[in-house]
């Protein structure tokens, strides 16, 4: 059996029940907070941490061209299998190097990061801003967001505040553009998200 990519432990061995969790929640429900933020015109999108594609999948419906990153086999599989539209460049890839993104050598006006970044330890999620961040275009976006609350079983993943995530980015010359909280739309009362987006400077230094 190949080994679990960091972060991704209890993923593909619930890859069926995850499916029907979120192809069950909207798009625009999902990201009602950042909306606005996001391109209005055709632009280059990466979704990091895609899982079953429903937001690559809307991202697309929406006229962008998106690259969808999945490291577990069975959500990518799944994916693939629901979501055909051919503006979605499906990528087996993980953070924090991201490897197989780097080159291709591409640059993004979107980077999303949704319910992945809480997966990563200290040293991983120091190491992936500065390569999530080189793959933005000057002026480009990057949304993430971060869930808090009990760890469901099987999983890795961390308390991460969205203090020391706004650190993180500034230090890489992002600014703070977004910064909420509100409860889960799965998961029950006890869970909650912070939503955070960053924006990139008109010329980015690496």
């Amino acid at each position: 059996m190949t080994a679990r990519v960091s972060g991704t432990e209890g993923y593909g061995e619930t890859a069926d029940e995850r499916v029907k969790q979120y192809e069950s929640l909207a798009f625009a429900d999902v990201h009602r907070d950042m909306l606005h933020l996001f391109p209005a015109r055709p632009s280059r999108i990466i979704d990091i941490g895609a899982g079953t594609g429903r937001d690559a999948a809307g991202f697309a419906e929406l006229g962008h061209t998106v690259t969808a990153v999945e490291p577990t086999q069975e959500l990518l599989a799944h994916a693939r299998r629901l979501h055909r539209q051919p503006s979605i460049t499906w990528i087996d890839d993980s953070l924090p190097e991201l490897d197989r993104v780097h080159a291709s050598g591409e640059r993004y006006d979107l980077v999303m990061l949704t319910a992945v970044w809480m997966h990563l330890d200290r040293t991983q999620r120091e190491r992936a801003m500065a390569r999530v961040v080189a793959l933005l275009r000057p002026r480009g976006l990057m949304a993430l967001s971060l869930r808090h609350g009990p760890v469901p079983p099987g999983r890795r993943m961390f308390e991460v505040t969205s203090a020391e995530t706004r650190a993180l980015a500034e230090r890489r010359g992002l600014a703070t553009v977004h910064d909420s909280e509100r409860p889960a739309l799965l998961g029950g009362p006890s869970v909650w998200w912070s939503r955070l987006a960053f924006r990139a400077p008109d010329q980015i230094k690496c």
